[in-house]
């Protein structure tokens, strides 16, 4: 009951969110001649996604008093800072080379024009919260005359296209004249005029399908033949592992029966030999369990994180350019999912017989915060130091801290209280002897690190070519929209990860090593660091990233998320291995 109210709060909550985004307090209903909002939001260089900064940083003429939007703090987060624009747009009324302003460029000015014009520089602005792009200038190389020679130049006239259905903008396009220029080749001042042409035409497209034609490029016939191809050869993946784990448990079974066989015949005069012969240790408490709990925890809440985020998505609250909704949304969700973290850690620690309950709550708490809020520290730094819109401003920075304070902590603790007086005891079917068995010498590759990477390669051979559509959607600027594709990968990595433990528990058990706990959770893990071994390829094969603050954005953030995977899917792994070391000491007799 506690959890459907908990998500009836959080729906609403983001609906708000979505709702405040979207709306930007208008109901998009306009009459001739009034003034629709235009908002220049910011300009960057166009492969690098995270290094944006504020469109007046460079020196465009403002044509008057600038007004800054208010911003909901999803926006700020996504680094967006929306300006008034120059550039009137008035509804249905039309208009041929009009001046927005006028501005002499100084050499200065010029001088840092053409260096946003050499990094490829892109403004977006949004006009009634639809998103318009452009490149603010172009490159001109002059083969026939020199090859050596370029020519830099700054676009000055903007050409809009907008439709209209009756009271409502329905769509806009923006053009750049490329025969209106400004020469940035060589430093010397220039009178410009920045000028744009406006024209409207009707359209019967509904106002409720107007960001349609956003969501439809990722969902075109070619690109979902790859996303089935993807799903297809993941099902083929998770049905040869079913078979493979299905041989294993029948396996597990014969033997136990020829076991019970042989112990009717020849009483006690075999000694036990394989996973039978561990039972006395199979289920001794790990080492570090404090830590080993705190990790559950951790993994538990960003999976329901993760399940609470895809249900939104499903749901359709994350359609394109809804500004900064999936940050708001991870946000609050994280906040008010802290109780799970804290519930999960203290009832397992207390289980595994633990006494410092309150150390495992704070180390529950810091676990995947911490590491996440060192990189912010730094990456936020050389934002600032750029003067770039990742930065966030002070204000935000409080927010965040509130949230963490008011809402994380004291769930966290809330939920902690629970799990201690939860009085629930660890279920071990064989009692645990006083003094540990000896592992016998194993070979290399039953070694942990041999044993995650293949536990790892296998879950992420099921969704690299997934990954490929993403990382172009987060670390770039194409539009991913086909979230029931998502989630079926999700499923399907699950499944995965969950069977591949299970099989390297079975192996390692049957070498008689009972050291297992901490094993299966690295092996399910592992493919957190598969996910960041391919971040260092999609950055030098796949992408056109450089400069310190994209490389180390890149990889501070991606080293996050990785961190965040494998605590979700070493949880997953981990669970699934308990499940099953709990039913194969349950279906013999350990005395």
């Amino acid at each position: 009951m506690e959890d459907s109210l908990k998500f009836l709060v959080l729906a609403l909550l983001i609906s708000c969110c979505a709702t405040h985004v979207s709306s930007d307090g208008s109901d998009h209903r306009y009459k001739d001649n009034d003034v629709v909002p235009l908002y220049a939001n910011k300009v960057g260089p166009f492969h690098n996604p995270s290094e944006t900064y504020r469109y007046f940083d460079l020196p465009f003429c403002s044509g008057g008093d600038v007004k800054e939007k208010k911003e909901a703090l999803g926006e700020v987060l996504n680094g967006d800072r929306l300006v008034s624009a120059p550039y009137k747009l008035e509804f249905r009324k039309e208009k041929e080379s009009e001046v927005a302003c006028s501005k002499k460029l100084s050499k200065e000015d010029v001088a840092k024009f053409r260096e946003a014009v050499k990094k490829d520089y892109y403004f977006q602005m949004y006009y009634d919260d639809l998103p318009i792009w452009g490149f603010i200038g172009k490159v001109d190389k002059d083969v026939k005359t020199d090859p050596s020679e370029v020519k830099y130049s700054l676009y000055k006239h903007i050409h809009f296209d907008i439709l209209y259905n009756k009271d409502r903008v329905i769509e806009i396009s923006a053009k750049t004249d490329p025969s209106s220029v400004v020469d940035l080749t060589e430093d010397k001042e220039a009178d410009t005029d920045f000028t744009y042409t406006v024209k409207w035409r009707e359209t019967e497209i509904p106002f409720e399908k107007r960001m349609d034609k956003y969501s439809q490029s990722s969902s075109l016939p070619h690109h979902l033949e790859i996303h089935w191809f993807s799903i297809i050869n993941s099902c083929v993946t998770v049905l040869l592992l079913t078979g493979f784990l299905a041989t294993i448990l029948m396996r597990v079974l014969k033997n136990d029966f020829m076991k019970y066989a042989q112990d009717e015949e020849a009483a006690d005069d075999q000694e036990e030999t394989g996973w039978k012969y561990i039972h006395g240790d199979v289920f001794r408490f790990p080492k570090h369990k404090s830590v080993f709990a705190a990790a559950l925890g951790s993994g538990t809440q960003l999976f329901t994180l993760t399940i609470f985020i895809f249900m939104l998505a499903l749901v359709g609250v994350f359609y394109p350019y809804n500004r900064g909704a999936l940050f708001t949304a991870l946000v609050v969700i994280y906040a008010l999912t802290s109780g799970i973290a804290g519930y999960t850690a203290t009832a397992f620690y207390c289980q595994l017989e633990g006494t410092n309950w309150v150390r495992n709550l704070l180390l529950t708490g810091c676990l995947f915060c911490g590491p996440l809020f060192l990189t912010f520290c730094f990456l936020n730094t050389v934002a600032i130091a750029y003067s770039a819109t990742a930065a966030l401003p002070f204000g935000t920075i409080v927010v965040i801290v509130l949230i963490w304070t008011l809402v994380t902590s004291p769930l966290l603790v809330l939920g902690g209280i629970a799990g201690k007086n939860s009085k629930a005891e660890f279920q071990a079917p064989c009692r645990t002897t006083k003094y540990p068995r000896e592992i016998p010498p194993l070979p290399w590759y039953r070694g942990t690190l041999p044993q995650m990477a293949m536990a790892g390669f296998l879950p992420f051979s099921a969704i690299y070519i997934e990954l490929y559509y993403i990382f172009a959607s987060v670390w770039g600027h194409r539009i991913y929209t086909i979230y029931s594709i998502l989630f079926i990968v999700f499923i399907i990595l699950l499944i995965v990860t969950a069977f591949i433990t299970v099989a390297l528990t079975y192996f390692q058990l049957a070498a008689e090593d009972h050291e297992w706990w901490w094993r299966s959770f690295l092996c399910g893990g592992s493919t957190g660091l598969f996910i960041y071994a391919y971040c260092l390829y999609y950055y030098y094969a796949r992408s056109d990233m450089s400069g310190f603050m994209q490389t180390s954005f890149f990889f501070g953030y991606m080293a996050c998320i990785c961190y965040g995977f494998f605590l979700m899917l070493g949880m997953v792994g981990f669970r699934a291995a308990l499940l099953f070391v709990r039913h194969i000491y349950r279906s013999i007799k350990c005395e």
